[in-house]
């Protein structure tokens, strides 16, 4: 006799574990001093950043946000869109 019910699905991998508060917004524990970062061009570091911008880490990398998207519960563009 066959089995009348479908075997239950299997489950699969959606990705890597998330790290850090939230997988879209900035906060401010993700902050890094731009002068301590040794992956970055030393002659690039500084040039792109205007005073209202801040460089946060996450755990696809490096990017760049306003210091306005830090904490407001809000997700953040620069952080879940490509990177170039």
């Amino acid at each position: 006799m066959a089995n009348k019910y479908r075997p239950k699905a299997q489950g699969y991998d959606v990705g890597s574990v998330v790290t850090t508060k939230s997988p879209y917004g900035s906060h401010e524990d993700m902050v890094v001093d731009p002068i301590d970062l040794e992956e970055l061009d030393p002659d690039t570091r500084f040039a792109k950043l205007k005073d209202n911008d801040v460089i946060c880490k996450d755990d696809r990398g490096y990017y760049k946000t306003e210091r306005s998207r830090l904490d407001n519960g809000l997700a953040d563009p620069n952080r879940y869109c490509d990177r170039d």
